[in-house]
């Protein structure tokens, strides 16, 4: 961390500002309190503004949106404005202005972001590459200071999760409300002040934590209400953890994880689970006898019981005590939830009460997890999910057609996904198996590749015989287990049979297609993807395998911006195309090619040494087509849904 003599530097951490052409707006910009001051993880789009102005937030609906987002432990340290033809001083001041308003609103503490380190940046639309950084000290807007030293971290995950882990804390709260039917409306107070006793509960002396990591064979340990008090006047600064007698997050640390190659929350982040236990009975003077009380209620009165499952994740420093990380980071994210719970149930709590529940995302680009409560009595693709989900993806700057924040797409954070004994089917398919290829050949070409996971389907899998006739059901199988992994949609694969069902549903073919050995072509497949799964296709028409290189720049786009698989089909043969490898200048290319005529073992050692996956230039050195013929063919291009 820079000392207070140097001049500051900001620290880049996310690999992209969102930044969009033409439109003006304000971004809150995400640090956490133990990272080295001016840090930026993320940023978060103000969507609520109070006006047609966009550079005017609504202050309440943006902290009650973050407040739910964000886990404790990070934190708004400034914001971002885009414009056009900015005075750059003058739009900074109103950056940290913001920044300031909001971190007072986000807390109860009325001076938080008076006297905050805060960043102030700027984006003149005019020059979109030119993002201006300022600092405010001391919180007063007559002292910026221009910044001008910008790092970007190379290994933003490992910076992340070497000095941090997350404490994970899932609880059941059932409210029993009891009101009189000749004042229904009551129900609300009393719903109010049932919430608030929970939410004091935390703070109980008879409370107990469990603590232990998850997943993990460490021993527990236990620490009481009276532990985890603190004194309310102790600074932020506190976060960084002092207190060495106390044991520290880091006694759950992992010794052996190596976060330098992050593949997910779930693999590279240490996690402690911390569960709240209240002792009712407490310790009596002297042995006696349960007593059990009857209090008769003295009119007509109704029972309401609203139930709440509250599960929240906070980050904490690995030297941050574990006494002060529950009680000023776990403690204040379960009220905080169930205050949200509350605020949503409040307006139809006599009709329905909603059925709301915590799921926790980490959608591609965001370095750190984020909360969202969905309604359950809602389907998925319902309006009011959509909506709520569209609003999230234009929040975080994520492309409208990936359902990144599906439920199916939630961290499985305790490992409920793979608790099941129960093996799921096409689980032991073989995944991915380009990525161990070598490279293509292709001299200065730029390579474009299928976008997510497949499993590789082939003939002979699953007991069945095909050879000679289900190449294209197979390749048909890869594009859907495509479809699945990346949780388009909750079908199984299916099978030839299941294929051919559906082509005589929707009338394409007669009911003796069932059980046949018939092959299907582009059109079949493009058929039984807008039935099975809603996915539309285009569809390329090559005149011979010599034409199949003048398609590489259109293929290539195909992958970049759609990033699915793409079958080939012509005369009685189908492949699966995961990429192209491309010259623009010379014309040189090569396609990355997924053959499903292969026959033995899911070895991938043989199926890549036996080039049954990988490159093929379009000319071998001999002058032939990779194609064993040279007759029409079929490329069908699937399109991804236009789904949140």
């Amino acid at each position: 961390m820079a000392s207070e003599n140097q001049d500051p530097a900001i620290r880049i951490l996310c690999r992209r500002l969102q930044i969009i052409k033409n439109e003006s707006g304000i971004q809150w910009l995400i640090g956490s309190p133990f990272f080295p001051r001016y840090t930026v993880i993320s940023t978060f789009r103000c969507i609520h503004t109070t006006s047609s102005n966009p550079l005017s937030p609504d202050f309440s609906k943006e902290s009650d949106d973050i407040r739910t987002l964000l886990p404790k432990g990070f934190e708004v340290i400034g914001a971002l404005i885009v414009g056009k033809d900015c005075t750059f001083d003058k739009i900074a001041k109103e950056a940290i202005n913001a920044s300031c308003n909001m971190r007072k609103s986000l807390s109860s503490d009325a001076n938080l972001g008076s006297q905050e380190e805060l960043i102030g940046a700027v984006v003149d639309l005019n020059n979109a590459k030119d993002v201006r950084f300022f600092v405010s000290k001391d919180g007063q807007l007559d002292s910026l200071e221009s910044v001008s030293s910008i790092v970007y971290e190379d290994n933003p995950e490992k910076f992340v999760w070497e000095r941090g882990c997350l404490l994970h804390c899932a609880l059941q709260v059932k409210l029993p409300l009891y009101y009189q039917p000749s004042k229904p409306y009551d129900v609300h107070e009393i719903y109010m002040r049932a919430a608030d006793a929970v939410a004091s509960k935390f703070r109980d002396l008879q409370v107990t934590c469990l603590i232990e990591a998850l997943n993990e064979t460490s021993g527990a340990i236990v620490l009481r209400g009276s532990e985890l008090s603190t004194d309310s006047s102790s600074s932020s600064s506190e976060l960084k953890g002092s207190d060495t007698k106390a044991l520290l997050c880091s006694h759950f640390s992992s010794r052996s994880k190596d976060i330098t190659s992050f593949s997910s929350i779930e693999e590279s982040a240490d996690k402690i689970q911390v569960c709240f236990l209240l002792n009712k009975s407490m310790n009596s003077v002297k042995p006696s006898a349960p007593i059990a009380e009857y209090y008769p209620a003295t009119q007509e009165t109704q029972l309401l019981v609203v139930g709440h499952k509250l599960e929240v994740l906070c980050y904490a420093s690995k030297d941050l005590s574990l006494a002060y990380g529950i009680s000023k980071l776990v403690i204040p994210a379960l009220v905080d939830q169930l205050h949200s719970m509350r605020k949503v149930s409040i307006p139809d709590l006599l009709k329905r009460h909603p059925e709301l529940h915590p799921y926790h995302f980490l959608p591609p680009g965001i370095l750190h997890p984020i909360t969202v409560l969905y309604e359950l009595s809602y389907g998925e693709t319902e309006l009011k999910q959509v909506e709520t989900r569209r609003s999230l993806h234009l929040r975080l700057g994520l492309p409208f057609d990936r359902p990144l924040l599906r439920i199916s797409n939630a961290i499985d954070i305790v490992g409920k996904k793979h608790s099941s004994n129960l093996v799921q089917k096409g689980s032991s398919f073989l995944k991915d198996v380009h990525l161990t290829i070598p490279s293509s050949g292709v001299s200065g070409g730029v390579a474009s590749l299928v976008q997510g996971s497949y499993q590789y389907y082939h003939y002979l899998h699953e007991g069945l015989d095909d050879s000679g006739w289900g190449c294209a059901y197979r390749s048909l199988q890869t594009i859907i287990s495509w479809f699945k992994l990346q949780n388009y949609t909750s079908i199984d694969v299916p099978s030839h049979r299941e294929i051919q069902q559906a082509l005589v549903e929707i009338g394409d073919k007669d009911p003796s297609f069932i059980g046949s050995r018939e092959w299907i072509g582009a059109i079949e497949l493009s058929f039984v993807l807008d039935k099975l799964i809603g996915a539309s296709c285009k569809i390329i028409n090559v005149r011979s395998g010599a034409e199949l290189p003048e398609k590489c720049r259109e293929l290539a786009l195909h992958f970049e911006n759609q990033g699915t698989p793409i079958m080939i089909g012509g005369g009685v043969l189908a492949y699966t195309l995961l990429g192209v490898d491309y010259n623009d200048a010379s014309g040189d290319c090569a396609f990355l090619i997924l053959d499903p005529h292969y026959t033995g073992s899911d070895d991938i050692k043989k199926i890549v040494n036996g080039g049954w996956c990988g490159w093929k230039k379009a000319v071998d050195s001999k002058g032939k087509h990779f194609f064993l013929h040279d007759k029409f063919y079929n490329l069908l291009l699937p399109q991804r849904p236009n789904m949140v």
